[in-house]
């Protein structure tokens, strides 16, 4: 561990900030997102965030198969149904959240294949933060693990499903989470994990390492983990699309 918190820039001196896009999520109550990653993208990932209830804020992140310029339609596709099924599915004040997140899931899994006429995989975080109750619905179809970190530590959100675009009736589990005061949530492509220095990989310890070093906003969090990616392989990554989402509590 103690060469990858080196390779991290622990005790060095910091790489020249990257070329970086942030943007923000609707303003939430109590918490805070954004979503960073590098501007030169090859891949098939995309973000979506939705205000679909006045309590309710829904995101995700996934990522297409394949080089961005073929897969466009599909990741278009799947970025108006993630908007419109959300907003259809989580926008009455009484409703089963585990339930419309499942339904969410099945959608996007038969719109993918449809739009792809046939297997596409998909891996995809989806998740419904509800800022009444401070808590976290959400599903993982063979995407990387989320880490939420609090003051019992940081645990890993594994996948609940297969990736999304490979069987039509594959089932996508949904499963609930709470987030107390100063949690810090973290959402990164594959991109990131894979990420490589001579033969070593970021990982999800180097995620693990920039959520556990410091409290900070949701910008801040997403912002330096795609500092510290690029600082571990002391170049702007290529390899693959990075994208880093974050969600935290004041």
């Amino acid at each position: 561990m103690s060469g990858l918190l080196a390779r991290l820039g622990v005790g060095r001196t910091a790489l020249e900030t990257p070329e970086i896009v942030q943007l923000d999520s609707p303003a939430l109550q109590g918490a805070d997102a954004a979503v960073a990653y590098f501007s030169w993208r090859s891949g098939g990932d995309f973000h979506g965030f939705a205000r679909v209830a006045p309590s309710r804020f829904l995101f995700g992140l996934l990522d297409v198969a394949g080089q961005r310029e073929k897969n466009q339609p599909v990741r278009e596709a799947a970025r108006e149904l993630f908007q419109t099924a959300g907003t259809e599915l989580l926008s009455a004040e009484e409703i089963n959240e585990a339930d419309a997140m499942t339904e969410l899931a099945r959608r996007l899994n038969l719109e993918i294949m449809r739009v792809a006429g046939g297997v596409c995989s998909c891996p995809a975080f989806a998740g419904c933060y509800n800022e009444e109750l401070g808590t976290l619905c959400y599903v993982n179809a063979g995407h990387t693990p989320g880490l939420l970190r609090d003051e019992s530590g940081t645990a890993e959100l594994h996948a609940t499903g297969l990736p999304l675009g490979l069987f039509s009736l594959a089932p996508t589990d949904s499963r609930i989470v709470g987030l107390g005061p100063k949690s810090s949530l973290a959402i990164v492509s594959r991109g990131v994990v894979e990420a490589d220095c001579g033969s070593q990989e970021f990982g999800l310890a180097g995620v693990k390492h920039v959520i556990e070093s410091g409290d900070e906003s949701a910008r801040g969090l997403s912002h330096r983990i795609l500092t510290q990616v690029q600082d571990f392989m002391c170049r702007q990554p290529k390899h693959n699309d990075v994208t880093a989402l974050a969600l935290t509590r004041a």
